[in-house]
C-alpha cells in the first residue's frame, strides 16, 4: 500500500527549486510577537531603524513600523507593491548603510548568507525568522550557530502559518488550496533566532517560548480581503 507519508519530520521539509524565491509571507502578528519580546529586553525600537531586505508583499514591514521609528524595505523581486528592488547580498557592505536592526524572514537556502551580512550592517540585533529545524545541521553548526551563537531562540508554542504565495488567516479557508474547502494551516514549525551585539547580548544562548498570541495581535486589515 502507497500513499503520502505524513509523519512529522517528513511534512516539516519545505522543499523548494534551487532558483526559487521562496515566496512565503510572514503573518504579521508572528513580528508583532518578536518585536514585543525585544521591546522587554530594553530596546527602545521607536527611537531605532530597521532594515528589512526581504519585503515580499509588506507583511512583515506593516508591523515593523509601527515600533521602528524608521524602516528601511526592499526585496530582489518586484512583488508589486512599491519596495525598492535590491539584490542584498549582491555587491560588498559598501553599497548598503548600517542600520541599528535588520528583521529578515530569508530564503531558506540562503538565510545563512543573509545572516551573516545583516550581522556586518546592524549596529543593534539581527532577528530571523525561519523553521525551527533550521538550528539542525552539521554545516550550520560548525560554520554559524557554534562560532557565533545566536543570543535567543524564540520558540512560537503555536504554529505560524506561511504558505506559498499568499497570506491566509491561520484556520480561514485558503481560496488557493488543491481541495476546495480546506482551512489554511501548516505542519511547519517556527523560531526566530536573534543575535545581539556583544556589548548588549548574553553569554549564550538562551532559549525562550512565545505564549499563544495570534488572536490578540492580529489586526484589521493584516490579510488580504
Amino acid at each position: 500500500m502507497t500513499g503520502q507519508n505524513t509523519s512529522s519530520a517528513v511534512m516539516q521539509q519545505r522543499a523548494e527549486p534551487h532558483d526559487s524565491l521562496d515566496d512565503f509571507p510572514t503573518p504579521p502578528w508572528a513580528t508583532r510577537a518578536i518585536c514585543e519580546f525585544v521591546t522587554g529586553l530594553g530596546f527602545d525600537l521607536a527611537m531605532s531603524d530597521c532594515r528589512e531586505p526581504c519585503a515580499n508583499r509588506g507583511h512583515m514591514v506593516k508591523p515593523l513600523r509601527e515600533v521602528f521609528g524608521y524602516v528601511m524595505a526592499s526585496d530582489v523581486h518586484d512583488y508589486g507593491h512599491g519596495f525598492p528592488v535590491k539584490d542584498y547580498l549582491f555587491g560588498p557592505d559598501s553599497h548598503w548603510d548600517h542600520t541599528d536592526w535588520t528583521f529578515i524572514n530569508p530564503p531558506f537556502r540562503l538565510a545563512r548568507e543573509f545572516i551573516e551580512r545583516a550581522q556586518r550592517l546592524s549596529r543593534v540585533g539581527v532577528s530571523v525568522i525561519a523553521r525551527t529545524s533550521f538550528s539542525e545541521g552539521q554545516t550550520r553548526a560548525a560554520e554559524m550557530f557554534i562560532p557565533h551563537p545566536p543570543s535567543f531562540e524564540l520558540q512560537f508554542s503555536e504554529r505560524v502559518v506561511m504558505l506559498k504565495g499568499r497570506l491566509v488567516r491561520a484556520g480561514a479557508i485558503d481560496p488557493a488550496a488543491a481541495k476546495p474547502g480546506t482551512k489554511a494551516s501548516t505542519a511547519t514549525s517556527y523560531s526566530a533566532f536573534i543575535w545581539l551585539k556583544r556589548d548588549a547580548a548574553p553569554a549564550d544562548t538562551r532559549k525562550r517560548w512565545i505564549a499563544p498570541c495570534r488572536l490578540r495581535l492580529e489586526r484589521e486589515g493584516d490579510y488580504p480581503k
